[in-house]
């Protein structure tokens, strides 16, 4: 029997990241600023932004 291929996903990993300051969520957004894509980690509750999560450390 063919069992599941190695380029599937079996399951769905989420990682949530806590804001270290304010105990709020942080969620990535992707912004479009001048025809280019750029991602950005904003906190849900004090509304910081960082370029990634382990920046707010």
């Amino acid at each position: 029997m063919a069992g599941a291929s190695k380029n599937s996903r079996t399951t769905v990993a989420t990682q949530k990241f806590i804001c270290p300051d304010c105990g709020g969520e942080i969620i990535m957004k992707t912004m479009i600023e001048n025809g280019r894509l750029r991602n950005q980690a904003e906190c849900q509750k004090c509304k910081r932004v960082e370029r990634r999560p382990k920046d707010f450390k």
